[in-house]
């Protein structure tokens, strides 16, 4: 069977932005640089993007493309083409698993942007006070069967694009989609500008003060890097399985790179300035999102509108991003096995939906269920899946890609897939051997 290509660069890139680009640049990394420092954590994020990042993402690519169809496929014969050891399957084992697992829970938070955007729209947050948000996000999570819904409705619209193939479906989704993403962020950024503190917020993003900037802020701007750009989720190995032999992958790679990190900065421009606005905190943890923007669009002319783009805007980059959750697993089951692209959707849909209603009920009906001790103590099962997943498996697949890329796949072999020649080679190479080090950095941050 042939595997399908993309039909255009343009539709590639804005397919891969679109998976990287997701509630880790709109909602995790707002509240992260508001809880470290703002600007001089955003100038940690980019230098991280342009050491690391970017040439991960181009070696994942140039894998993808190398082995042409899927994850396990490719490490699989990529493995045995170079003479290195079948072990290396790990990895394109894990690069499916760490998404489809990924995004039993991911669903559910995308579940509430698409709720939200309901809401704002029916102007539920006209006078919301910061007690009455917290109970309507409270109410949400109180509420099984609403839970239920949107995160089942989040996985059918996923599923729906992605049975529909690589051009019919994830292409040409992703051509309206992504589009629509950026104008709406321009148009938030450029009314945050109008009517929200602006220059506070500039000062807050863009002023540079390192004294706010710990060592454990910049390892948590590395991992925020990986988690933002999708290394080691798969994604980028798969996607890089349907890039024509005529796509430089450098410059695909640098576009990725570049505009996962414009969105991310262009989120908090439209962010910040509206929640100084009205007197509120940027360093309001997860709550962010949920609860103190709901009160800050509240205070803002034109609220209701406002709300309403945004909660859009954040539910299309859910969605995107859900693409490249689900499209390894399906990538795999509809090229080794017996099912059509269709029936490999609906399997990993129905799955992703089913294990997903254990984390809907640990905000509610088990919300009191805390299962296991040490590094885990205190957490639902919500939490434990999140902390397995963004802690330890992706940063574990992406520690295993440095390895791969950096120590074990010949540099003539990358040559020829990467086209880099000369220092260019060099320096992408000296970057991928640091690059195993850097990651072991992160993951002891993170466990310790």
């Amino acid at each position: 069977m042939k595997t399908e290509t993309w039909s255009s660069t343009r539709g590639f890139i804005l397919a891969a932005v679109g998976g990287a680009v997701g509630l880790g640049n709109l909602w995790r990394f707002p509240y992260i640089a508001g809880s470290n420092g703002g600007s001089a954590f955003v100038l940690a994020y980019i230098g991280w993007v342009l050491l690391l990042g970017l040439p991960l993402v181009i070696g994942e690519l140039a894998l993808g493309r190398r082995g042409g169809r899927n994850a396990v496929h490719t490490m699989r014969e990529v493995a045995a083409r170079e003479g290195r050891s079948g072990a290396w399957i790990l990895i394109g084992w894990l690069s499916i698993l760490v998404p489809l697992v990924g995004v039993t829970y991911y669903s559910i938070v995308a579940g509430w942007s698409l709720n939200y955007t309901l809401l704002a729209a029916r102007g539920a947050f006209e006078g919301i006070s910061a007690d009455g948000s917290r109970v309507l996000f409270g109410e949400l999570l109180s509420d099984p069967l609403r839970l239920m819904f949107w995160h089942g409705l989040f996985i059918a619209i996923v599923a729906a694009v992605i049975a529909g193939g690589i051009r019919k479906g994830l292409e040409r989704a992703s051509k309206l989609m992504m589009p629509g993403l950026f104008a709406l962020l321009l148009l938030l950024a450029g009314w945050a500008a109008v009517a929200g503190d602006f220059s506070r917020g500039m000062a807050f993003l863009f002023s540079a003060d390192f004294s706010a900037l710990t060592f454990d802020g910049v390892l948590m701007a590395l991992g925020q890097a990986l988690f933002s750009l999708a290394i080691g989720v798969g994604m980028l190995i798969t996607y890089g399985a349907y890039v024509p032999r005529r796509v430089s992958l450098p410059q695909a790679g640098a576009l990725i790179a570049g505009a996962d990190s414009m969105v991310a900065l262009l989120a908090g421009m439209a962010i910040f300035p509206i929640v100084f606005a009205v007197g509120l905190e940027a360093n309001s943890g997860p709550g962010l999102i949920f609860e103190t923007l709901p009160v800050a669009f509240a205070g803002m002319p034109g609220g209701v509108l406002l709300a309403t783009l945004f909660f859009v805007m954040l539910s299309l980059a859910a969605i995107t991003t859900g693409f490249g959750m689900i499209e390894p697993a399906v990538a795999w089951l509809s090229r080794d096995t017996f099912l059509s692209r269709p029936l490999a959707t609906l399997l990993m849909g129905f799955l992703a939906w089913a294990a997903g209603l254990v984390f809907v009920l640990s905000f509610n009906v088990w919300a009191g269920v805390k299962p296991l001790g040490g590094v885990f103590s205190g957490m639902n099962l919500f939490e434990v899946i999140d902390f397995v997943v963004a802690n330890l498996l992706l940063p574990s697949n992406a520690l295993l890609l440095a390895v791969f890329l950096g120590y074990v796949w010949p540099l003539g072999s990358a040559r020829g897939e990467t086209a880099l020649s000369g220092p260019l080679l060099k320096i992408w190479r000296a970057l991928l051997w640091l690059a195993p080090f850097l990651i072991l950095a992160v993951l002891w941050s993170l466990l310790r």
